[in-house]
């Protein structure tokens, strides 16, 4: 993902950041809304490259169809599965 620093990109960008602080901003093209200036915190930046990372959205889509074609398990059957896993791993210590 490309990053620009702001002092580098238009002038007009820090003068609206400084101008409307928190709040969005709208930028538009011939009138149409084509993109926004959104402030966010390192919480949110992280949000935002995994969300918008490929690989990830490729890995909730296909847990998505898998869901909708399968079904899910309960929280029980999840924590016996893994309760089952760490019996699994500590035999394999012990044994090791």
């Amino acid at each position: 993902m490309r990053k620009v620093e702001l002092s580098q990109a238009a002038s007009f960008l820090s003068e609206y950041t400084d101008k409307f602080g928190r709040e969005p901003v709208v930028v538009t093209r011939r009138g149409r809304p084509f993109a926004a200036l959104v402030p966010f915190d390192a919480d949110a930046w992280e949000d935002f490259v995994v969300s918008t990372n490929p690989d990830f959205v490729r890995i909730i889509e296909r847990s998505t169809a898998r869901y909708e074609a399968e079904g899910g398990i309960s929280t029980t059957e999840m924590r016996r599965r893994l309760a089952a896993r760490r019996r699994v791993a500590k035999l394999q210590r012990k044994t090791g």
